[in-house]
């Protein structure tokens, strides 16, 4: 009795436990939720320019893209997958596509079809309607230092094989001229130096681009990339100073040819080349590098008063200015950090005017530290307001909600406002930045590459194991008292030999295999390589253990804890098989309920729309398909039931992609175009399909996945006990 009481109690120990995890994570859920709902509110959900796109089919919710983000609040776990959630804070480090094991992230440009601020360029960066112009860094709307640097690399690698290719251009004055002396500037002249390429930069300011113009000890984000001439930059973060002296160093280093002080005017298009204009001179060259940025000139207000020499749109000591009263005008990252660096000089008074209701795209820490300020007292806040007149010794504001205009005492005024990017004078040049002129981003399908390669070495390990056996097949054919009279014996037998050699093979493939979970946790940061290759090798280690360890049991368990253990890793890996199949083609958490139908839907509208009038019955026929059997993929009847039905979800996408593949033919549509709208239905009947079936779905999943975790535990004790017991009793032997 007293044992069964006990039983009861951990029953009941375990099924408290459990509520409470669930409980738990239902409320991190709704954070998740809430927080969501906030960013779309403050249109912080939307992203600049790079963002993290999710496949939803293909995340399993490890959380490893959210720690592995430097940006706070980007990313989040909702329903046991990754959502971006403040989109606008993404910077493009893309350290979450590189963390998550099974490629569901990819870092690019949002959506880009309707906007006319990003240059059309190819994937070589080279202007689509100015063959011969190539346009690199932030112009093209990449941020990141290590991705300016990168193509510098690359124009510069191109130009010099179309140089090499092509010595008519030797008539030219330069093979090249680069504009702007920033990270993608200045790689490219390192590196069409390194080649013996004839160079020339050009840079209306000082060298650094758009660092120089950071305030004083600015710490900059960037990762580790190899800067020509001077070497690699393998840090996470340097100051302002430190990024300048490594450009400058590297300039004098390589004595590179860097013209400061001239402005760039015009750019005409000559017989097999180009003529350069700047404020000083005309460059004749081949091909001309476009590095500039997008800091354009500042945006100004255009109120009275804004010439004055107290008006300044940029803060580069903060030092300098201390007894002040003084105003900053925005509420981007640039205005929040001017605004704090100004609050911390004695004797300042500072005031911040922004013209929104809240702060909707700065980065997490600037918001912390701003909202902080502001509670202290530090800096006061005005928001939705207007600077409307600047005079010599007050500031006139426009505030929601007064009727009469506020006047502050002032001493000095900093606007951020914004640059005005070079995109007219670029235009005039060539350049275009229309939609059309773009290239057509291909349709991305979810390859999963590195779980097939897994997968074909598990095949190979496993028809390895199967010929071994059958090769063998003499001795293990016999029963276990007739084997020890056998000639292979002293080399097959569990405890001498190969078959020794395959338990301990064994032994060691079940470590590596559970070392993937130490990976996956916060703890197993200083484990190298990337997540990835660890599922890579969890899946191959796991068949791999299970080949090695039936060769050493002779192919027959045996009624002992070796045996046990023999079986208890058979099932382990057959439920790591099952749920890895359910994990890549069975999409996992609410998010496609609340994210993806919306999304697919939106993007699969937009496609359609782009048929012809006359082809209104083909966008029809493909919804009214698609609707028909997103209905069809409804549950019902026993578990069982629903679980079969759900294996076969992709042979009921088949039949469906076969009928829209067939309308498609029927309408003679582009090939490009039948592809997007293929791989655009799939989205819509896979996330159709899980918002039908989701809670089903998410309990499917965490019970096998719970299922695996704990047997794959039992398999080690028993594994482990089998090894303590051979070590005390068998005798082993070498053969």
């Amino acid at each position: 009795m007293t044992l069964v009481f006990l039983i009861i109690l951990i029953a009941l120990a375990l099924l408290a436990s459990a509520t409470l995890l669930r409980r738990s994570e239902l409320g991190r859920i709704r954070e998740g939720l809430e927080e969501l709902e906030k960013a779309r509110a403050r249109g912080s959900d939307k992203a600049r320019l790079q963002y993290p796109h999710v496949d939803l089919s293909q995340c399993i919710g490890c959380g490893a893209c959210v720690r592995a983000c430097p940006e706070n609040g980007v990313l989040a776990l909702v329903h046991g997958q990754a959502v971006v959630v403040h989109g606008s804070r993404c910077v493009g480090h893309s350290l979450c596509a590189e963390a998550c094991p099974t490629a569901a992230i990819a870092v690019r440009l949002g959506d880009v079809s309707d906007r006319n601020d990003l240059p059309a360029i190819d994937d070589k960066l080279e202007s689509s309607t100015m063959p011969g112009v190539f346009l690199a860094g932030e112009l093209t709307g990449f941020a990141l230092i290590r991705t300016a640097i990168q193509h510098g690399r690359q124009i510069a690698r191109e130009i010099t094989q179309r140089i090499l290719g092509d010595r008519t251009a030797q008539d030219r004055t330069f093979d090249v001229v680069i504009v702007g002396a920033g990270p993608a500037g200045l790689a490219c002249a390192l590196e069409a130096r390194e080649a013996g390429l004839r160079y020339v930069v050009v840079e209306r300011d000082a060298i650094g681009g758009t660092i120089a113009h950071y305030p004083r000890r600015k710490l900059v984000m960037t990762q580790p990339v190899d800067l020509p001439v001077f070497g690699r930059l393998d840090r996470s973060t340097y100051s302002k100073e430190e990024l300048i002296e490594i450009w400058h160093s590297a300039v004098d280093s390589a004595q590179l040819d860097v013209r400061c002080g001239e402005v760039f005017e015009t750019l005409e298009a000559t017989d097999g080349g180009f003529a350069l204009t700047t404020n000083t001179a005309v460059y004749d060259t081949r091909f001309v590098v476009l590095a500039l940025g997008r800091r354009g000139t500042p945006r100004k207000l255009g109120v009275p008063g804004e010439d004055s020499t107290k008006v300044a749109y940029s803060l580069i000591d903060a030092e300098s200015y201390q007894g002040r009263r003084t105003l900053v005008v925005g509420g981007g990252d640039s205005a929040i950090e001017a605004a704090l660096a100004l609050a911390e000089q004695p004797g300042n008074s500072v005031t911040l005017s922004y013209r929104r209701a809240s702060f909707t795209r700065i980065k997490a820490r600037n918001e912390a530290r701003i909202h902080e300020a502001i509670q202290e007292g530090r800096i006061v806040a005005i928001m939705e307001s207007d600077v409307r007149a600047i005079e010599e010794d007050c500031v006139q504001l426009a505030c929601k909600g007064s009727e009469s205009l506020v006047r502050l005492d002032n001493d000095d005024v900093f606007v951020f406002a914004g640059g005005i990017p070079p995109f007219d004078l670029l235009e005039k040049c060539g350049v275009s930045f229309d939609p059309k002129d773009r290239e057509q981003e291909d349709v991305e399908l979810a390859s999963n590459s590195h779980l097939l390669w897994a997968i074909l070495v598990a095949v190979l390990v496993s028809i390895g194991a199967w010929g071994w056996i059958e090769l063998h097949g003499d001795y293990y054919k016999l029963e276990d008292a007739s084997r020890p009279l056998h000639d292979l014996h002293e080399r097959l037998a569990p405890s001498r030999g190969i078959g020794l050699l395959c338990g301990i093979a064994g032994t060691v493939c079940i470590l590596l295999n559970l070392m993937y979970l130490w990976k996956r946790s916060r703890f197993g940061t200083w484990l190298r390589g990337s997540l990835r290759a660890w599922m890579t090798s969890h899946v191959i280690t796991g068949v791999l253990s299970l080949a090695l360890i039936v060769v050493h049991a002779g192919v027959t368990p045996r009624d002992s804890n070796g045996g046990h253990a023999y079986l208890a890793l058979v099932i382990v890996v057959g439920a790591g098989i099952i749920g890895r199949y359910l994990y890549a083609f069975v999409p996992r958490a609410a998010n496609g309920r609340e994210l993806a139908v919306e999304e697919v839907r939106t993007r699969f509208a937009q496609v359609t729309g782009k048929l012809d009038s006359q082809d209104t019955a083909l966008r029809e026929n493909i919804e009214a398909q698609l609707s028909a059997a997103a209905l069809d993929t409804r549950w019902h009847g026993s578990g069982f039931r629903r679980i079969l039905r759900g294996l076969t979800i992709g042979k009921r996408w088949r039949e469906v992609a076969s009928q829209i593949d067939r309308l498609l033919d029927e309408a003679d549509l582009a090939k490009r175009q039948k592809t997007e709208i293929l791989a655009l239905a799939e989205s819509a009947f896979r996330s159709a399909w899980q918002a039908a079936h989701i809670e089903e779905l998410r309990g499917l999943l965490a019970s096998w996945r719970w299922m695996h975790r704990w047997l794959a535990l039992l398999m080690v004790l028993l594994a482990a006990i089998h090894i303590v017991t051979a070590l005390r009793y068998a005798k082993f032997s070498w053969g």
